[in-house]
């Protein structure tokens, strides 16, 4: 049977290139002519409210008179209509995609593009930076796996709102042109792994890693408060041998650093940018050291080491490091759920537990039983944990 289906999908395939495969309106009485027409035309409903028309090369559509985005995002809206608006795009990769064109206008700029547009550019962007446009990014994690609709969606928003800025008319592509001056040298397929990275390593640098260091810092001094304080170790959950609380808290104190050292290890990859591969890793349509070019301009932006991909077929066709990244999240999230457990284990009682550990009374912990506090903060942590781990 696998030797048949290898014979006949072939073959399937070159007729219908060929047109020899037709739907026969005869054969399924349930196909009208009608509907037929009506499939081919692409049609997106119309929004509520005030409109303006814009166009694509499917051809116009309405969008209404509010939003910066064009037809490509409209169409991605109702095509896509997958989790909204629970699981759109998240906000740090939008913010990196304004980054990420900005820094592409002004390399542009050096490459010819005209002032008054690249500078109308790099506003808009500082804008999306600071998260003045949010609104107008309503799209679903859920879409092409190229993410071309996030990245067109980030290129209309910019490039109406430059439009805006010199005075012209939202929706016209004058003097602002999403693909030819947004997206000039880029390809949805070395922008959007570029804003993963840059994404990720943000939110590493400026909320991940400072609040390990915090937890670092607080379960060091908590191992050095509790050296001198006695208990017995447990193993199986059975009493085993003296030891000191102290000592039982280093090993959380030691976890924590060494996933601070995993995520570490992965940065230098992750700083490693695919920008200037263009559509499948050669870089055609780009001028020569554009990625170089950009990848220093995102690191004066960023003040993060961003650098060119050394090998750009490798940043276009993999995602290693983002799979490295993950694994090293999910490590940390084992850690945290493993020290969370304990400290709730250890403080449970307070009368018929072990009822080693006081822990904070952050709030009454009871509907039913006055006086019950729970051990929130731990419970918190684990579930978080168990988000990340999937």
């Amino acid at each position: 049977m696998a030797t048949n289906l290898c014979r006949v999908l072939p073959a399937c395939s070159r007729a219908a290139l060929n047109g020899r495969i037709r739907m026969s309106l005869s054969a399924t009485s349930c196909c009208h002519p009608k509907m037929i027409t009506r499939m081919s035309h692409h049609e997106v409903p119309v929004p509520p409210g005030e409109t303006r028309t814009e166009s694509d090369t499917f051809g116009p559509i309405k969008v209404s008179t509010s939003a910066y985005y064009g037809a490509q995002t409209a169409r991605s809206m109702y095509h896509f209509n997958i989790g909204i608006p629970t699981d759109r795009m998240p906000l740090p990769l939008i913010e990196a995609f304004g980054l990420l064109k900005k820094a592409c206008a002004t390399v542009n700029k050096q490459f010819g593009l005209d002032k008054k547009v690249s500078d109308a550019i790099a506003q808009a962007c500082d804008e999306v930076i600071a998260g003045k446009l949010n609104d107008h990014f309503p799209l679903s994690v859920w879409q092409t796996g190229s993410g071309t609709q996030s990245n067109m969606n980030v290129n209309e928003v910019v490039s109406n709102r430059a439009i805006q800025l010199l005075g012209g008319t939202m929706g016209s592509k004058k003097p602002v042109h999403p693909n030819d001056h947004v997206n000039k040298s880029q390809s949805s397929n070395d922008t959007f792994p570029t804003a993963m990275h840059v994404a990720a390593a943000l939110e590493l640098n400026r909320r991940l890693h400072p609040a390990l260091k915090h937890l670092h810092a607080a379960l060091n001094k908590k191992s050095k408060d509790f050296a001198s304080i006695y208990k017995i170790g447990r193993t199986h959950l059975q009493d085993a041998v003296p030891m000191t609380l102290g000592q039982e808290f280093s090993g959380y104190t030691h976890q924590v650093a060494m996933s601070i050292e995993r995520l570490k290890t992965c940065e230098p990859r992750l700083y490693e940018l695919a920008i200037g591969g263009t559509a499948v890793g050669t870089g055609i349509n780009t001028p020569k050291g554009f990625g170089k070019f950009v990848a220093a301009e995102l690191k004066e932006l960023t003040k993060l080491p961003f650098v060119d991909a050394p090998n750009k077929f490798e940043a276009l066709a993999t995602h290693d490091t983002m799979v490295e990244l993950s694994g090293s999240l999910n490590t940390l999230a084992v850690s945290l759920m493993k020290i969370a457990n304990d400290i709730r284990l250890l403080g449970s009682g307070p009368r018929c537990g072990i009822g080693e550990l006081v822990l904070p009374e952050n709030e009454p912990g009871s509907s039913i039983m006055p006086g019950k506090v729970n051990p929130t903060q731990c419970e918190a942590m684990t579930m978080v944990a168990a988000q990340v781990i999937g």
